[in-house]
């Protein structure tokens, strides 16, 4: 791949890590535990401990794609950006575009999509 590609997936990438730090900071900002006076009742705190395992699910979703992020830019540095995690190949420029983190060619990702490999 040229380098003026890889240097606009590169900054696709940060612009999506940087992205996903913002949201992270942002949900620890709204994570609110007690009311104004310290006191929650029990609407409130089923209400709060609610919110914390939806943000929680959030933010375990957005840790699995940033360590994917954080993979793809390691591999542009390593000279394996782009090549399936998998079988090696290539992976299509189009797929790429769509998903720069993407980890694996559309074979690939059909087959760990149906739990085949990892």
């Amino acid at each position: 791949m040229d380098k003026k590609s890889l240097k606009q997936f590169e900054k696709a990438l940060t612009l999506k890590r940087t992205e996903l730090q913002g949201a992270y900071r942002d949900k620890l900002s709204r994570s609110g535990d007690t009311g104004a006076d310290g006191a929650l009742d029990p609407a409130d705190e089923a209400s709060v401990n609610y919110n914390k395992e939806f943000w929680y699910a959030l933010s375990d979703a957005d840790r699995q794609t940033m360590r994917v992020v954080d993979e793809a830019l390691r591999g542009i540095k390593e000279g394996t950006f782009g090549e399936c995690s998998h079988c090696g190949k290539p992976i299509q420029r189009k797929r790429l575009e769509a998903v720069p983190w993407a980890r694996h060619c559309i074979d690939c990702q059909d087959l760990q999509d149906r739990g085949l490999i990892e």
